[in-house]
């Protein structure tokens, strides 16, 4: 199952106080306490609210209408392309979400909505990069087109890179390792899980810390596998049980009779 990015801020030193303490709460899966801080008047603050409510509903799947209430302020707010664009990835996001977790079948809607991003945000601007990859998410879950996602995840990854969205880059390694691991290559695989885990690791990126884990042990042998999965697991525990996908790659497996 696949995740998705907010665009980081506050992960680093001299970032507004505002950002750096939404970060932390965001981080540990304090998702609607991060969106308190958040007073919507403009349209950036109402899309980042927008953004980790959605995140909210992803990985907790809770909070459809708070992430729906908030997604159509945000598209009240929007006046400029960039700010519509960046409400309709939003909305392509909170569509896709709703879809995967079986809540009702939206995929028509996201698709409509980010190919209303792409045709509002302009390549190489900073949002085109996230909305490549959410992209790539539509098309390797809901389309099952992973020659499609490998190809959007790499314009994000370069987006990412060039922009500097450390946080991005977690993601875009996370999933182009997982369509290798797909395909057997299993060296590749290693070292996109590997980069993905170190850079949540250094942000401090606590609620993505687990999946990292999870991942890199799919593509380890014993004994190390059985270490990052438990290591997974307690931080899964610790999270109270976030994110809720993860309960079941984490599950033992069945005892043999």
């Amino acid at each position: 199952m696949a995740h998705p990015a907010v665009s980081g801020t506050g992960t680093t030193a001299g970032d507004d106080p505002l950002q750096t303490a939404v970060w932390r709460l965001r981080s540990r899966a304090c998702w609607a306490d991060a969106a308190a801080l958040l007073q919507p008047v403009t349209a950036a603050a109402a899309v980042q609210r927008t953004a980790l409510l959605v995140e909210r509903c992803l990985y907790t799947e809770r909070g459809w209408e708070e992430a729906e209430d908030a997604l159509r302020t945000a598209e009240a707010l929007a006046h400029t392309d960039e700010e519509r664009g960046a409400a309709a990835c939003e909305r392509g996001q909170l569509a896709y979400a709703a879809t995967l977790h079986g809540v009702r079948d939206r995929a028509d809607e996201a698709r409509a909505a980010l190919g209303r991003a792409a045709a509002l945000i302009a390549p190489g601007a900073p949002g085109r990069a996230l909305l490549d990859f959410r992209r790539g998410l539509l098309a390797e879950n809901l389309a099952d087109s992973p020659q499609a996602a490998r190809a959007a995840y790499r314009r994000a990854h370069t987006g990412a890179a060039a922009h500097s969205d450390a946080l991005l880059l977690s993601f875009t390694w996370r999933h182009l390792a997982g369509l290798a691991l797909r395909d057997g290559e299993l060296t590749e695989a290693r070292h996109g899980f590997a980069e993905s885990l170190r850079i949540r690791e250094e942000l401090g990126y606590l609620v993505g810390t687990a999946p990292a884990l999870a991942s890199l042990a799919d593509a380890e042998v014993e004994p190390e596998a059985s270490r990052l999965r438990e290591e997974a697991r307690r931080l899964f525990r610790l999270l109270g049980g976030v994110p809720t996908w993860l309960a079941r790659q984490l599950a033992p497996p069945a005892a043999t009779a």
